[in-house]
């Protein structure tokens, strides 16, 4: 797998502000005919980059536990119903759901009252690049430099 994102001397071929431009130089090149399996588009300048969307309360906590046990103990229950005997699925399903309810209302407890306050919010994380370099194998350096100086509205920096 990691060999689909190597190239054997890789060189760049342009810097460019957003990824959709890039993906349109390589458009083009591919429009041009060029050999477009030899060049990767890879983000560079990275950040992380984390959203805050709340405060957490022990009443958050608990009911968002109960919630994410109640699916979870949903899935084992069915689970469990197919293997269940004859006139058993219904009960199979809710033991299921009632253990999930109860299991993710206290670890979800657990883990929060472990944490002392530490962390008192709930988030989300991505990572951003700044950047979108267009990397070529070095035997297509030349020809790719030449396509996208004819290109018109070229934008890249070198």
């Amino acid at each position: 797998m990691a060999q689909i994102f190597s190239l054997e001397y890789p060189q760049s071929l342009g810097l460019y502000d957003d990824y959709e431009e890039a993906q349109r130089v390589v458009d083009y090149l591919s429009d041009q005919e060029f050999p477009v399996e030899n060049v990767l588009i890879v983000g560079t300048d990275l950040k992380q980059v984390e959203r805050v969307t709340g405060r957490l309360t022990w009443g958050r906590v608990i009911l968002s536990g109960i919630a994410s046990g109640a699916w979870f103990g949903l899935l084992i229950g069915l689970l469990l119903g197919i293997f269940a005997a004859e006139g058993q699925w219904l009960s199979a399903v809710l033991t299921g759901l009632v253990l999930g309810i109860v299991w993710g209302g206290i670890l979800s407890a657990v883990f929060y009252g472990l944490q002392r306050g530490q962390r008192d919010f709930s988030s989300v994380k991505t990572i951003l690049p700044g950047k979108f370099e267009i990397l070529v194998e070095h035997k297509h350096l030349a020809r790719g430099q030449e396509l996208l100086a004819h290109r018109p509205g070229a934008g890249a920096t070198f």
